[in-house]
């Protein structure tokens, strides 16, 4: 079994908005956290940063870069000394369909510039995958769920899409009134063909659902829950509500559902790594274990796929 993981506090695990500030990223979430080894995260406003950007350092570890909002420019420094100028067209908002991203191997640079809001997902590797860009188009469009349980998934660097060592990351939007993550599950031991052990984290957004009032405009602040309970492996207690910018740092329990509230949709970035395989396995807390199969008599949520034409971006 598993070594158990064992939260020290409450504050370990779950990060208010800008509270992960550092250097110029508004999240910085790497191996400097106590307890935190296999995956890291940074978010940034490209647009608040002076003209020479936002740099990555050389080091043995292997990134997403994933616009949020907006494009960016990479110039990426790869370890035999290649200069390569990558364009990432992005998008309007993270409600706005997939994104273009870039892998960059372990041993490469990187200085990010442009407009809007970028994030950078991590995990130490030492393996030398080459590196890529992903194009919208080539990111599969996955839709979970049943009836209040529907949402959406983007395949941005998952094993189906991309080669890598360590790291796997997806996209989620739940629409207004669904939950998410659900039924609650986990990935904290290594049980072969069973289950796998994998660190997560969540970074989470929400916008007003198409057709719903703007409430923070009205002073309101809108905000979705999220939860997270211990299992063998792990003792972790999270219920949260969570606020655009948010961070939920995962080492493992039985972590769900996120629930959107009903005026709002709900966005999350998941960053996944571990000590083990490169495979998404999972085992459902055993009191929802049925919730899967009442999905066989429940109609798909007709709002997905779930793709907004916000101005500015793609058809």
């Amino acid at each position: 079994m598993t070594e158990r993981t064992t939260a020290t506090s409450h504050e370990d695990w779950f990060h208010p908005r800008e509270s992960l500030a550092r250097g110029g990223w508004d999240v910085v979430v790497d191996a400097s956290l106590d307890g935190w080894q296999h995956t890291g995260l940074r978010v940034a406003a490209l647009d608040a940063v002076d003209g020479t950007g936002l740099g990555l350092a050389v080091g043995e570890v292997e990134r997403l870069v994933v616009p949020l909002e907006g494009g960016c420019l990479v110039h990426a420094i790869t370890e035999d000394g290649t200069s390569h100028e990558i364009e990432l067209e992005g998008r309007a908002s993270v409600f706005d369909g997939p994104t273009d991203c870039l892998y960059l191997p372990a041993g490469a640079s990187a200085t990010l510039t442009g407009t809007g809001r970028v994030a950078v997902a991590e995990a130490p590797a030492t393996t030398r995958h080459p590196l890529r860009r992903i194009g919208r188009d080539e990111v599969p469009v996955e839709l979970r769920g049943r009836g209040r349980a529907s949402r959406q998934v983007h395949d941005l660097g998952t094993p189906a899409v991309l080669d890598a060592e360590r790291l796997i990351v997806c996209e989620v939007i739940t629409p207004a009134g669904n939950w998410s993550s659900y039924p609650p599950h986990k990935h904290d031991e290594e049980l072969p063909g069973r289950e796998s052990q994998l660190e997560e984290i969540y970074y989470f957004e929400l916008a007003p659902a198409p057709g719903a009032p703007d409430a923070a405009g009205a002073g309101a602040d809108p905000y979705a829950l999220f939860s997270a309970a211990s299992s063998e492996a792990t003792e972790i207690e999270l219920d949260e509500r969570v606020r655009s910018g948010d961070v939920a740092l995962v080492p493992g329990g039985f972590h769900g559902p996120a629930v959107a509230p009903p005026s709002h949709d709900l966005y999350y970035l998941n960053v996944m790594a571990g000590p083990g395989d490169r495979v998404w396995r999972i085992t459902d807390e055993p009191a929802h274990e049925w919730v899967r199969e009442s999905w066989q008599h429940e109609p798909a949520d007709d709002r997905l796929p779930y793709i907004r034409t916000t101005k500015g971006a793609r058809p």
